[in-house]
């Protein structure tokens, strides 16, 4: 009986969970060590729960300024965590038993191939393949930014920009994060095009390499495939209307020309914007001077957010895609979802609904208890918070995005937890959680007679 339950504790559904809660803890230890603040400063323990959790989620929200508040080992600290975060607790896991091994447990590999690629794969060589995808791109993104500005991007700077857009973590060691650089394309460019890239998925970019390569390298492919297409289509098609959207909205709101400009440089703001809502926290501009209909806006792209296998969060492109697919069949009245030229099983559908309505449900719970937190009915001092402001930042955690509307460093104890659990729910993924939750207990041996209910 012990045997089968510590089975069920530590299966492959339940692994990552484990594997990212030990990571946040490691690293909330770490980032309380004296070396990791400045002399005579020291973190709060739920701000380094906070910051753990944020740089291993992958998310890029901080109650603090790390570039004042964090001693360069705590900046390192946080990189590492990010670029473990981004890379997969489970993919460092196997890389491990590899190394002391030379073999991969099968429970591992099927986790590791359901967590990535969805299927079957050579983990050892596709273990190589991502090391070399993700250190090849963020080395080439650390160089042309040293290269560009070697005073602003430094060597570590250069490193830690490069790593957190990959990783579509967000984190800046700038105070203002890339506020300084918005007018800058090429800063722009590089980060626009890592953060683009990290949130398309590792299967993804392995077709990419495969087909730059002429099959050398990467996958041996001729063409992208479905899935690929599917998610390249969907994320480029969600950048480009973000980026009309806000665009349009801002070109056409009065009194905004001070904070935004006009023409070309509003332009690269609503397009960087769009970029990094989908996936990242990095940010061009203060968000918080955005109007209502442009927040509205990137809430959608942070819930969608990036491809699945990827450092990305919200319900994924793919998801998206398919709930999209299914409302238009029952508009139709066709009961058959066609992407790509292919026919949608009906377990994807069911998921997709599932997931859907699971993050829907957890934003509106962490919502109504942030508004209880972080407002004077729990706190008769405290100043009362827009409801617009609480739902921007929930959204945010929870798709591990890390835009903010400055309201976190503002945020009660109760609050950074509500906002830790989302981070962590969002990283590891609601449905994962659901399975892990679900393989810890016994199956039934029985099922309940069926009965028709009118519905609607």
């Amino acid at each position: 009986m012990k045997s089968m339950r510590r089975n069920r504790l530590f299966s492959p559904l339940t692994w990552p969970v484990i594997s990212f809660l030990a990571a946040i803890f490691l690293g909330t230890l770490a980032l309380c060590l004296p070396e990791c603040s400045p002399p005579g400063k020291e973190i709060a323990l739920v701000d380094a729960c906070f910051l753990a959790a944020s740089a291993v989620c992958v998310t890029g929200l901080t109650p603090i300024n790390i570039s004042a508040a964090l001693s360069p080992a705590g900046q390192g600290v946080v990189l590492f965590l990010v670029q473990l975060g981004g890379l997969g607790v489970m993919t460092y896991t196997c890389i491990i038993f590899l190394l002391w091994s030379h073999h991969v447990p099968f429970t591992s590999r099927e986790a590791v191939g359901q967590m990535l690629l969805g299927g079957e794969f050579n983990l050892r060589s596709f273990l190589r393949q991502v090391m070399g995808l993700v250190f090849g791109i963020e080395a080439v993104a650390a160089v042309l930014l040293y290269w560009h500005d070697p005073v602003n991007f430094h060597p570590f700077s250069a490193v830690f920009h490069a790593v957190s857009a990959f990783c579509n973590a967000g984190f800046s060691l700038n105070p203002d994060n890339l506020m300084p650089f918005r007018d800058d394309v090429v800063v722009n460019v590089i980060i626009t095009s890592s953060v683009f890239l990290g949130g398309l998925g590792f299967g993804v970019l392995r077709e990419m390499l495969g087909l730059v390569s002429g099959k050398r390298l990467g996958a041996h492919v001729d063409h992208f495939s479905r899935f690929s297409r599917l998610v390249i289509k969907t994320s480029l098609l969600l950048i480009l209307v973000g980026s009309a959207l806000v665009f349009s909205i801002e070109f056409y709101r009065g009194g905004n020309e001070h904070t935004l400009d006009q023409g070309f440089d509003l332009a690269i703001t609503a397009f960087f914007q769009s970029v990094a809502a989908r996936t990242a926290g990095f940010n061009t501009v203060d968000i918080g001077a955005l109007s209502q209909a442009s927040l509205l806006v990137y809430m959608a792209l942070m819930f969608i957010g990036g491809g699945p296998g990827s450092c990305a969060g919200g319900i994924k492109v793919v998801a998206f895609r398919v709930l999209i697919g299914y409302v238009a069949a029952q508009f139709r009245g066709d009961r058959e979802i066609v992407l790509e030229q292919r026919s949608v099983p009906r377990d994807n559908v069911t998921r997709a609904l599932t997931l859907f309505f699971l993050y829907t449900m957890l934003i509106a719970v962490s919502t109504f208890l942030l508004s209880i937190t972080e407002t004077d009915i729990l706190r008769g001092t405290r100043t009362q918070i827009s409801l617009a402001r609480i739902l921007f930042e929930e959204i945010s955690a929870l798709g591990t995005v890390g835009l903010s509307v400055n309201l976190t460093p503002l945020l009660s104890n109760e609050g950074k937890i509500v906002l830790i659990f989302n981070m962590f729910a969002g990283r590891v993924g609601l449905l994962s959680l659901l399975m892990a939750v679900q393989s810890l207990r016994p199956k039934k041996a029985y099922t309940h007679a069926e009965a028709q209910l009118p519905i609607g």
